[in-house]
């Protein structure tokens, strides 16, 4: 990892994506890092060491873990990232603070998560998620809990253009559906953390069926982007009171609408005409119900 290849808003959301694989000794050497007042180009390698509680080698071997390739690129990264706005973003919120305070956190960490995801997002494996979801012959969607719902909210859009998708949140359906899945369908599996079993286990299957897999996540080294074709990952800075999902959230409904549009657009006369059909549609049942 280098400066000169990553967006510099792409140091914080990669190393929070790696921070699940440290050890608790390691994930409190980065959180002595970014905790830190004042932190900046100056601040020696044994400094970190005696105010985490390890050795100066326990240090380096951290930032290369994390993929720099030593102490200082990894402090460079790290001090110039947190003079970004962006960075600066997020507040943790407090049960003292106003409403105007709350409304204020809550959609500056929504934007920090927008931003950031938008940093680390693979633009070919985008590209690549388009074309597979335009092509297919069928499409389905595994999800749990509040990743089903983002999965329904994609579905309903691609519907409004004539564009069929498959919602599963059980995890018996969602077998059944991979099982019968071939070379020229598509299986998306949504998980914030990429650890929900039933997800993994349908995406898997639908791989070993022969079908294309898409993983939506926030997580790029978790056990569903490792079972998955393609991987796009959303990108949020958690807090005790919200976690990580709500913003999270915000970020991956924007990545599938970018790619309901990308979707499209490989065929907008076609969209825009079933588009005028099923709206045409449910504005009639509306006016016949006097709604």
């Amino acid at each position: 990892m280098t400066l000169t290849s990553l967006d510099l808003k792409a140091v914080g959301p990669r190393i929070r994506m790696m921070m699940p694989h440290l050890t608790p000794l390691e994930a409190k050497v980065v959180e002595t890092v970014f905790g830190r007042r004042g932190f900046d180009e100056t601040i020696p390698l044994k400094q970190i060491a005696e105010e985490a509680g390890v050795s100066e080698a326990m240090v380096v071997k951290i930032a290369k873990k994390l993929g720099f390739s030593g102490y200082r690129d990894f402090r460079t990264a790290v001090y110039e990232y947190s003079r970004l706005p962006t960075a600066e973003m997020h507040q943790e919120l407090s049960v003292d603070d106003s409403s105007a305070e709350i409304v204020q956190k809550v959609f500056r960490t929504s934007i920090q998560a927008l931003e950031e995801t938008l940093a680390i997002l693979d633009m070919d494996d985008f590209d690549r998620a388009a074309d597979l979801l335009y092509r297919a012959k069928n499409r389905d969607f595994y999800g749990v809990g509040g990743s089903a719902q983002i999965a329904r909210d994609v579905s309903h859009k691609f519907l409004r253009i004539g564009i069929r998708a498959s919602v599963y949140d059980d995890s018996h359906m969602m077998l059944m559906s991979a099982s019968l899945l071939g070379a020229d369908d598509i299986a998306v599996g949504f998980s914030h953390s990429g650890n929900t079993s039933a997800v993994i286990d349908a995406i898997h299957l639908a791989r070993k069926s022969g079908a294309r897999t898409l993983a939506i996540t926030n997580y790029d080294n978790s056990p569903l982007a490792a079972v998955a074709d393609i991987v796009l990952c959303s990108t949020a800075q958690g807090s005790p009171l919200m976690g990580e999902n709500a913003a999270a959230r915000i970020a991956q409904l924007n990545i599938l609408d970018a790619l309901f549009v990308a979707v499209a657009q490989r065929d907008y006369q076609a969209a825009e005409r079933n588009l005028g059909r099923t709206m045409s549609a449910v504005t009639s049942k509306r006016r016949d119900r006097g709604t």
